[in-house]
Order: C-alpha cells, then structure tokens, then sequence
C-alpha cells in the first residue's frame, strides 16, 4: 500500500472548510480507495456508489434519502447523477451542518456544468491523479515514466501487464465511460483522434488538420479535445501572452496528462523503447510538467511562445513571483538563446530547467538546472 498523505490531509482540511468538497479525477486514479479511506476513520459514514443500480434506486428521491443523515456522506461517481448538485446545495445551507459530502467525480467541473452553478460558494475541489513521484520516491522515477500514474499500471507485476491494463483502459472508456457520461461519440473515431494527439503531443495543435484527417469539422476536432481533457485525458496549456511588439503564440499546446497511456497509444512498450522514439523528449517534458504542476499547485499555468523560435515551456506564477520551467531530456543542459529572451521577455524572477539528472547547478544568477527530484521534495 503506498501512502498518499499529502493527498489525505488536502482532503481532510477542505471538509473540514467546505460543507461539500468535489474530489475530481480520471477513473481508476484511486479516488474511491482514498474515500474508504477516510470512511474507515469516521464512527458516521454512508457511502453511496452511483454505479450500483440498488444506490441509484436509493437516491431516487434525494431529499428524502440524504436529508436526515449526519457524518460523512460519500457519493462515488457524481457524474451518473448531477441533477443531485441542486438537492447538495439545500443540504449544505442548512444551520447547523448536520453532514459533510465527500463527491468523487471522474469528470471535471467544466464538463459538470451543474456542480460549479449550483454548489457555488459551497463547493471545494481537490483534484487528484495517480501515483506521483513524490508518492513512489525519486528511486522509481524511471518506472513511473514507462508506465504511467494509474496504481495498477504502476504496480502491475511485469511490463506486460502493466501495459495489458493501460490498452484494456483506452478501450473501456472509450466504450463505456463516454457513453455514461451522457455523449454519444463513435469509438473508433474518438480512440484514431486520441491517437493523433499522442503525435502532437507537447505541440500546439492544429484543429483544422487534425479534422481534415478524420474528415470531420474543426468545431467537432475542438469538441473531442474538450471532452477528453475534461475526463482528464488530455491537458490543454494555454498560450500567455505579454505586450510585446512579437507575433505570439495563441494556440493551446495539448498533452496526454498520463505518460502511460502516451506510451500504449504510441505503441511503446519498454524503456528501451522510449529512449529511441522520436517523442522521447516530448514525453519527458510531459510527465515532469505533470510532476511540477503537481508539487506548486499553481493557480494558473501557462505556456509562452513567439512565432521566432523563443519558448518557455511552462509559466507559473507562485508567491507573487514570475517563475519560468524548461523541461529539458539531456544529461547536461546547457542556457540556450531562448532562454535568453524569456527571462527578458517575460521579467522573469527565476527559470528553472528541469532534466533527469542527478546533480543541481547554476546556468546564471537567475537560471538554475535542477532534478525533478529536487522540484517536487521543494
């Protein structure tokens, strides 16, 4: 059992704020481990798991149902009921708090629309993924890349079946958790489009090509990104733009946010495999900007490009200071000219390179080389 206690105690100081806290995260990322988790620890728990039809049965009538219990109650699976968010906002404006409501969602507030109008002000989210480095320890780095921040990909007994499990995933939320989640999307041609964005991964995407290869409009190739980064497939890092006399970037750049699943949809499946495929930079980048994302929890994040080469991988702004990230897979990086031009572009305070070694060092007085260990032990 690896211990997620940065995750837990997140958790336990959001209900102890909140009268309704929205733990939202992919499917089989450990949501319902950690709620049980929590339940095992409490004398008052219900638990209520919306993919059991005698639970959705139960909550029929939901006023009735939820209305007199105390404790924590948990709703596993919100996203096969949201008409509940408006039955959770009357239980959570009564005085006094007579329960808490622990939601587990494998769908974001954007694609749960009713949660973020109904629950307003009421609501706190905790989003979660996966194992994180910090979770595995820096030791399982290497593995943690290959094959991914799902439990049972990563703890899976051989490579094998670690990547049996990520192909059987694809296959099942194609097939089923679209579907459950209320859209009626061909499987074949949402698992082709997935695909191709594992291509473009680490890029900025070009709808209109990516539509005219599944010969579908850009408006529907924009609709299948939406939905797949709102299940949390996919992240969107959108573009920053500075008041420069620059032409700059002003289109999202996309990532598979698991590096497992980039690697079964790329057909990877070792180690070895990786260090030779032409994306090998791409997926580094992508995992340890998931990793750093992870360990900051920053409000905001972004990219930054100008149609002259110049780029900065990842923006953040955290405790009031303009912070820039290079993801860099080299043994030795080096400060290059574009690195250059964004600490100048951008005023940044600091820029840290982020590469696999082992070793920390200065490239300058504000640009630094540190170990993805060292980013998320910060």
């Amino acid at each position: 059992m690896i211990e997620r206690k940065a995750l837990t105690e997140r958790i336990s100081r959001a209900l102890k704020r909140s009268p309704v806290v929205l733990l939202a995260g992919p499917r089989q990322c450990g949501k319902t481990t950690i709620a049980n988790s929590f339940a095992s620890l409490r004398t008052r728990t219900t638990y209520f798991d919306l993919e059991n039809p005698a639970d959705l049965t139960a909550l029929q009538e939901p006023m009735t149902a939820l209305g007199p219990l105390q404790g924590l109650v948990v709703l596993d699976e919100i996203q096969r009921c949201p008409e509940l968010f408006p039955c959770l906002r009357v239980l959570a404006d009564r005085k006094p708090t007579r329960a808490r409501f622990l939601v587990l969602g494998s769908a974001s507030p954007e694609l749960l629309r009713q949660s973020s109008e109904s629950l307003a002000g009421r609501v706190e989210q905790v989003e979660m993924s996966g194992f994180n480095l910090e979770e595995v320890g820096a030791e399982q780095k290497q593995k943690l890349w290959q094959r991914g921040h799902y439990p049972r990909s990563f703890l899976g007994r051989t490579n094998g079946d670690s990547l049996a499990w990520r192909m059987n995933f694809v296959q099942t939320f194609l097939e089923r958790d679209i579907p459950q989640m209320g859209f009626n999307l061909a499987a074949p041609t949402l698992r082709r489009f997935w695909t191709m964005i594992a291509h473009y991964h680490g890029q900025t995407l070009n709808a209109s090509e990516v539509g005219r290869s599944l010969g579908v409009s850009d408006h529907t190739t924009r609709r299948y990104l939406d939905i797949l980064a709102g299940a949390f497939m996919l992240r969107q890092l959108q573009p920053w733009h500075e008041n420069l006399k620059k032409r700059q970037v002003k289109a999202p750049k996309v990532y598979v946010r698991d590096s497992g699943l980039l690697h079964a949809l790329l057909g990877i499946e070792s180690h070895r495999q990786i260090l030779s495929h032409p994306k090998c930079g791409a997926s580094w980048e992508g995992f340890a900007l998931e990793e750093v994302l992870h360990a900051i929890q920053p409000r905001e994040a972004y990219f930054w490009a100008v149609h002259s080469h110049a780029e900065l991988d990842l923006l953040v702004f955290d405790k009031g200071k303009r912070v820039g990230f290079e993801f860099k897979f080299g043994d030795a990086p080096t400060k290059t000219r574009s690195m250059k031009i964004a600490m100048e572009d951008l005023a940044l305070d600091k820029l840290i390179v982020v590469y696999p070694g082992e070793r920390p060092y200065q490239l300058s007085d504000k640009i630094e080389v540190q170990p993805l260990g060292s980013i998320i032990n910060r």
